[in-house]
C-alpha cells in the first residue's frame, strides 16, 4: 500500500477562480466518489475492510456513506446508534462483545484512512427528518456530538442532507450544519439533495457550503413523471453543472448522485432495463467536461451491500451480490477519468462549447468540450463525428489524440494545423457507448499520452 495519503498534501480548500479543489502545496485534488451508503450497517469488519481496499485500488479517493438511514436501524453486529431512538442519546454501551455502534463506525473510518480514503458522511438521511424524527434543536445537539467524534480526523467532509429538497425542514438542515461547522470549520461540507435537484437552489450563498452537489437521479429522458415538460433536464446531467456554473460567488460543483450501474431505468420498478457502464461513464464525461470538480460513481448491489444469502430481499430489484459487484466495468473505468484529467494542466480548464463547430448535437449524440490554454478535450458518447473550430489554445500546431474510456488507453493520430475547421471521426461504427475522447495539445508542449498523470 502507498504510505502517502492524499491529505498528506495538505487540507484541501476552493481554487481555480472557484471552481476546483487543491491541496495546501499546490497539487489538485480530483473528487472521485464511490457511493457506499449503508457500509456502517450492513458489513462485518472483514467485509468493510475488502471493500475499502477494493475501491482504493481502483482510484476511488472519496467514499460516501450514511450514518443514520434510521434511528433504529442495528449494524451487523445487532448494536443499535441510539437509545430508543432518541438522536440526543447516543448509545456508546461498550459492555457487550463488538463494542458499540459507534465504535464499529469509528473502526470503518479508522480502515478508510489506513486506505488513503476520505470520507462523506451523511449525519442523518433525508427521510428521518422529513418524517419529524428530527428536530433543530436535537439536530444542533447531535451535529456538535459529531463534530467533536471526529473533528480530528483529516479524512473526514459532510454531506448534510441525504436525497431530499433543502425545503423541507430547512431549519433542521441549517441546524445541524452550523453545529458541526462550528465545533469543526476545518472539514469540507455540501448538501446531497433529492434527484433531479441541486444544493445551490437553497444553499449558494451559505457559509457553511463550502461546494454545491446535485442528484441527477435515475430517470430516462422519457421518464418525466409529473415533471414539468419545460424544466425537464432528463439525462442531461451536465446542465446542472451549466447552472451551478453561472452563480456568483463561485463554488465548485459535482454530480453526487447520476444513475447507478446496475439499477432499473427511473428506480422503482424491477422491469425496467439496468443502467450499464456506458452510461455510469457517460453521466461522468458529460458533467466533468461541462466544468464539474470530480464526478460519484455508484452501483446498485455496492451502495446496499446486498448479499443474497442472508435472505434480505435487495432494494430496486438487486439479484446481484455486492461482492461480485465490485469489479462492474463502470467501477473499474472511473479512475481513467480521473488519470485523464490529471494528465494535463488542471486549474486553467474551463468547459467552453465554441470549439464545436456547428450543431453539438442532443441527447446521446451530444459532445462535449473542455480546454486550458494549452490542452483541450472533446467527449462523444456514440463517437458521432464532428467538426472543431482550430486556434482556441495555443500553439501553431497541435498534436491529436484519441483516448477511449473503456480502457484508458490511448492512440496518437497525428499533428494539425492549429487554425481554420477540422473534422474528426472516432473510431468503430456510430453507437451508444462507443465513446471516445479527443485530445489536441499544443505540440511545443511534449505532453505524455493522455492518462499518464502529471507529477
Amino acid at each position: 500500500m502507498n504510505n502517502i495519503k492524499p491529505w498528506d498534501h495538505g487540507p484541501w480548500s476552493v481554487c481555480g477562480k472557484g471552481r476546483f479543489f487543491r491541496h495546501t502545496d499546490g497539487s489538485p485534488f480530483f473528487w472521485l466518489a464511490d457511493t457506499a451508503w449503508l457500509l456502517f450497517t450492513r458489513t462485518t469488519r472483514e467485509e468493510a475492510r475488502l471493500y475499502l481496499k477494493d475501491r482504493r485500488v481502483k482510484g476511488f479517493n472519496v467514499i460516501q456513506i450514511m450514518i443514520i438511514h434510521h434511528p433504529e436501524s442495528a449494524n451487523a453486529y445487532g448494536k443499535r446508534p441510539f437509545i430508543e431512538g432518541n438522536f440526543t442519546a447516543p448509545d456508546l454501551n461498550q459492555e457487550e462483545t463488538n463494542g458499540s455502534f459507534w465504535d464499529y463506525a469509528d473502526e470503518v473510518i479508522t480502515m478508510a484512512e489506513e486506505e488513503g480514503l476520505y470520507v462523506a458522511l451523511v449525519p442523518v438521511w433525508g427521510g428521518v427528518v422529513k418524517g419529524g424524527a428530527l428536530d433543530a434543536d436535537s439536530a444542533r445537539n447531535y451535529g456538535q456530538w459529531l463534530a467533536a467524534r471526529y473533528q480530528k480526523h483529516p479524512h473526514i467532509l459532510w454531506l448534510i442532507g441525504g436525497d431530499i429538497k433543502g425545503s423541507i425542514r430547512t431549519d433542521v438542515w441549517e441546524s445541524l450544519a452550523c453545529a458541526i461547522r462550528e465545533v469543526s470549520p476545518n472539514q469540507p461540507m455540501t448538501f446531497h439533495p433529492f434527484g433531479r435537484t441541486q444544493s445551490s437552489t437553497w444553499f449558494h450563498y451559505k457559509d457553511w457550503l463550502d461546494f454545491n452537489m446535485f442528484q441527477s437521479g435515475h430517470r430516462r429522458y422519457d421518464q418525466l413523471k409529473g415533471e414539468d415538460p419545460a424544466a425537464w433536464i432528463g439525462e442531461d446531467n451536465w446542465r446542472y453543472v451549466q447552472a451551478d456554473y453561472d452563480k456568483e460567488p463561485a463554488k465548485p460543483t459535482l454530480d453526487g448522485e447520476p444513475s447507478y450501474e446496475g439499477i432499473p431505468h427511473g428506480l422503482h420498478d424491477a422491469n425496467e432495463p439496468l443502467w450499464e457502464a456506458k452510461d455510469a461513464r457517460r453521466y461522468a464525461y458529460w458533467s466533468v467536461f461541462a466544468g464539474a470538480c470530480g464526478h460519484t460513481y455508484g452501483h446498485n448491489a455496492v451502495m446496499q451491500f446486498y448479499n443474497p444469502d442472508i435472505g434480505r430481499p435487495g432494494a430496486y430489484g438487486c439479484t446481484l451480490s455486492w461482492t461480485e459487484a465490485l469489479d462492474a466495468d463502470g467501477a473499474a473505468q472511473m479512475v481513467y477519468l480521473k488519470n485523464l484529467m490529471l494528465s494535463r494542466p488542471y486549474f486553467e480548464r474551463i468547459p467552453d462549447p465554441t470549439l464545436i463547430h456547428g450543431n453539438p448535437g442532443q441527447r446521446y449524440d451530444y459532445v462535449i468540450s473542455t480546454r486550458g490554454d494549452s490542452c483541450l478535450m472533446i467527449y462523444t458518447y456514440s463517437g458521432r463525428p464532428f467538426e472543431l473550430n482550430m486556434g482556441s489554445i495555443s500553439g501553431t500546431e497541435v498534436t491529436g489524440w484519441w483516448f477511449n474510456p473503456r480502457s484508458g488507453e490511448s492512440e496518437y493520430i497525428g499533428a494539425f494545423q492549429n487554425t481554420g475547421i477540422s473534422s474528426f471521426d472516432p473510431p468503430g461504427q456510430q453507437v451508444e457507448g462507443n465513446d471516445w475522447v479527443l485530445i489536441l495539445d499544443d505540440a511545443s508542449k511534449q505532453y505524455d499520452a493522455p492518462g499518464i498523470v502529471q507529477t
